[in-house]
């Protein structure tokens, strides 16, 4: 399974972060692994208190790690997002930041992370709308990292022209081809 490499956006200060790097898979049961590794000092990072899963807006605001699905060709997406706390969040788009609505979950995502004096890893497991389960799919993946001191970088396999933007389409550059029909 490939490693693949977030860059920092230019315009947000990378200042604890040494390396970051996600592995994605998508499983034969409609749902995709992920897991999200950053070489950072952890005492460096604000991270929250661990709590129990419940679903939670605007995880976004501090440490976040997070996941855009859509199908290819299409201009609706789903936002998937993880906190280091076990909070998630959930929502579907009808277009490019348009008609955004709570998705429904079959079931709660699984999440739990390792750390170490040098590093802080987030795994994430989700289940994907049905519509999606057979189709080539193509994501945008993403992350906010919070230092202590309240400085945000902003995380992504590519970056569009301008400031941080996680749902623009040029975010959206990770292919998973279509599961093969049994």
């Amino acid at each position: 399974m490939a490693k693949h490499s977030m860059n920092c956006h230019p315009d947000t200060p990378a200042k604890i972060v040494q390396d970051f790097t996600v592995q994605i898979e998508r499983q034969g049961t409609g749902r995709i692994w992920i897991r999200y590794h950053v070489e950072v000092p952890v005492d460096d990072l604000a991270l929250g208190l661990p709590g129990e899963p419940e679903r939670r807006d605007e995880l976004w605001r501090t440490t976040c790690f997070e996941a855009f699905v859509q199908a290819a060709g299409s201009d609706s997406y789903q936002e998937f997002n993880f906190a280091p706390s076990s909070a998630w969040a959930a929502y579907s788009f009808t277009g490019y930041r348009e008609g955004m609505a709570e998705l429904p979950m079959s079931s709660v995502p699984e999440l739990g992370n390792d750390a170490s004096e040098s590093h802080f890893a987030l795994e994430a497991i989700f289940d994907l709308p049905s519509e999606l389960y057979d189709k080539e799919l193509q994501m945008a993946v993403t992350a906010v990292i919070e230092a202590l001191d309240g400085t945000k970088s902003y995380w992504s396999l590519a970056h569009p022209a301008g400031a941080p933007d996680f749902h623009h389409p040029d975010c959206f550059t990770l292919r998973l081809p279509a599961r093969a029909k049994a």
